[in-house]
């Protein structure tokens, strides 16, 4: 399922992390918002979160892990996480994780992208026009307002029936009114743009760049895919990941060969001709760079 992106940008990220998707907001129910649910692998080595311009909460449902986050490059910060607790992320620039579950319990998330447009309307509501909103993050923390209004929300979008706009958008509403009067504040300067690329775009591109991975890069569909021009499309991009089309596109390949590795007993040739290289030595090169240890390396320490 997906959501009306003419409704909303806010779209999810992350279909290629490893896990399964237990179910999506679709309809006029959710305008201006976007629910997931997804039940992770108890592992997950460094993924690339890229800046969008909507701000995201992630609820965990389910489990306890040791969750780690850093900036590009910078030093990890961990936090112990369980049932509960919550993550507000607004950053400005693309952000890696990393996690390990522990236990039996399976580890569940709630992700919701919330609508800029609707984020606006609480923001003149509560601090007034012309004022911008800064909102600060928060790591796994627990808010039990903030439950008490998603909790709603997760059981509108798991009931098999059709969903009820009106406790939706009240909920949403909601929602929108505390997370500016709890985690916002005002600010007399514009704040930062977040990611070059609206969210559905970004994940127009990553998906088309998922299901290509054992294909020859292709920069021109992906930018007409964007409906921007390759130089654009290139810089929007960088913008919102970090990284050049190409540079992340090795990356996707790199995260699906290690998940290969970790999971499956098959040879390190049918890894590699799974992502698209076609001979075993450059695979490993490449490997090695992106991972700091070779295949079997990797394959035996996993």
């Amino acid at each position: 399922m997906s959501t009306d992106t003419g409704q909303t940008s806010a779209e999810a990220l992350d279909a290629r992390v490893p896990g399964i998707r237990v179910a999506t907001a679709n309809g006029r129910a959710w305008k201006d918002l976007l629910i997931q649910v997804f039940q992770r692998n108890s592992h997950q080595d460094c993924l690339l979160i890229p800046a969008v311009p909507e701000p995201l909460i992630v609820w965990v449902l389910s489990g306890d892990a040791n969750v780690e986050e850093r900036e590009l490059d910078g030093q990890w910060v961990a936090h112990q996480v369980t049932a509960g607790d919550f993550f507000l992320t607004n950053a400005p620039q693309p952000y890696e994780l990393r996690w390990q579950a522990r236990g039996e319990q399976p580890f569940t998330v709630m992700h919701l992208h919330l609508g800029l447009t609707l984020l606006q309307r609480a923001t003149i509501e509560v601090l007034g026009e012309g004022v911008h909103l800064a909102l600060r993050d928060a790591s796994g923390e627990k808010d039990p307002v903030l439950s008490a209004l998603l909790e709603p929300l997760r059981t509108e979008l798991m009931s098999p029936g059709e969903p009820s706009p009106l406790l939706v958008q009240g909920l949403a509403q909601s929602l929108a009114v505390h997370l500016v009067r709890r985690y916002g504040s005002a600010s007399e300067a514009e704040p930062r743009a977040r990611g070059g690329l609206p969210a559905f775009k970004l994940r127009r591109v990553t998906e088309a760049m998922e299901a290509q991975l054992d294909q020859e890069f292709q920069l021109e569909k992906l930018a007409r895919s964007s409906g921007l021009s390759e130089f654009h499309f290139a810089r929007a991009f960088k913008r919102s990941t970090g990284y050049t089309p190409s540079q992340y596109f090795i990356r996707l390949r790199m995260e699906r060969a290690r998940q290969l590795l970790r999971e499956t007993d098959r040879p390190v040739i049918e890894v590699a001709l799974e992502v698209g290289y076609t001979s075993a030595s450059h695979f490993s090169q490449v490997f090695r760079r992106e991972a700091g240890v070779t295949p079997s390396e990797y394959r035996g320490r996993n």
